[in-house]
């Protein structure tokens, strides 16, 4: 196999398979199912995901959970509107943050930005650390506790810039995982938006086990790449965190040779950071920059269930590792030919 460049990872996408909004109940959207070792596809239900598990089997599921990043400033004096994003708090006693400023040729060192219908929060621009990319300084007098109601007051859900709508009620819901419980991600691990309570409960009757750990999505998720080379290109690193209970039901299922099923490419990516010399999962806390494409050796899950990724995309290159190039450019054609919807709101795919 040649060595694999940016643009064997291109396809048409026509633009209205792209969704706006997740279907009314999460495990009522479609489901390809597609058989690495046949080359078979099935055309199902998210909920029928229930049919390829059995008692004993493992899922490993990311609880992160989005917090509301995308805030709306004005400019002192001039009272420009300003967007900040937030992308993750530097130091929570001073109230550092670091963030994206759109347009961001009019913000600099020193500038005052103010949120809230009365000013009722101030940052201060205190550094420059890319072309829109600034460390600001929250002024706020009162407990963490009360700023951070503020920020979720004010701040709205981070939908991706890609669903071309105004952010709704619904999304506050909509855009998260019912398993989310550890706050700290700018964009949803989408492939669990499409477990429903009632799935859930189905699957632990059914005696599969859910490890948990996570990974807090960045923004580098959408980022495009913009190399040939795909050797060169850099992910962003985003926190890890991989409990010991975790890896104990990862690597006990691997040992009585059960299926071990990553949801979303955010977890794929985790259990890869993090696998000892043996091919076992270890406890891990830190940091991952882990860019994953063809060809690859996957160590520790043998299924995956994600969704139906953008061309160029790293999360479709991961896609091509485990489920093999030509299978993924097969699956993806009857993707587009059956009309599934893509991205974060879109259908799933699970690749056995």
């Amino acid at each position: 196999m040649s060595k694999m460049k940016l643009s064997d990872f291109d396809f048409n996408l026509p633009e209205e398979l792209i969704a706006n909004y997740p279907e009314e109940n999460r495990d009522e959207c479609r489901l390809m199912v597609v058989h690495r070792s046949t080359g078979l596809i099935e055309h199902k239900m998210f909920r029928d995901v229930l049919d390829y598990f059995n008692e004993g089997d493992v899922m490993i599921r990311n609880n992160t959970r989005v917090f509301p990043a995308r805030m709306y400033g004005n400019k002192e004096k001039t009272g420009a509107k300003i967007e900040v994003f937030l992308l993750r708090e530097l130091n929570r006693e001073s109230l550092l943050w670091d963030v994206l400023v759109d347009p961001a040729r009019k913000i600099r060192i020193g500038n005052k930005l103010y949120f809230g219908e009365d000013d009722s929060l101030v940052a201060e621009v205190i550094d420059n650390t890319t072309s829109r990319g600034r460390t600001l300084r929250f002024l706020f007098d009162g407990p963490y506790e009360e700023f951070k109601a503020k920020i979720t007051e004010l701040g709205e859900t981070p939908l991706p810039k890609y669903i071309k709508r105004e952010v709704e009620p619904e999304d506050e819901e909509r855009y998260q995982t019912v398993f989310a419980s550890v706050e700290g991600a700018v964009a949803a691990p989408t492939a669990g938006l499409h477990f429903s309570k009632q799935l859930l409960k189905r699957l632990e009757l059914k005696g599969i086990n859910f490890a948990e750990l996570t990974l807090h999505v960045g923004l580098g998720t959408f980022r495009s790449v913009e190399v040939e080379d795909l050797t060169k290109h850099k992910m962003d690193s985003e926190q890890v965190i991989i409990p010991e209970a975790a890896a104990e039901m990862v690597n006990d299922a691997k040992r009585h040779k059960r299926k071990v099923c990553a949801i979303g490419t955010t977890s794929m990516r985790s259990i890869e950071t993090s696998v000892s010399t043996d091919g076992m999962l270890k406890p891990y806390e830190g940091w991952t920059n882990k860019f994953i494409f063809p060809p690859y050796e996957f160590s520790i899950a043998d299924s995956l269930i994600t969704n139906f990724h953008t061309p160029l995309s790293t999360l479709l290159m991961m896609i091509s590792a485990f489920m093999g190039h030509e299978l993924m450019h097969k699956a993806y054609e009857e993707a587009v030919r059956e009309k599934y919807r893509f991205y974060s709101y879109g259908d799933a795919m699970l690749i056995l």
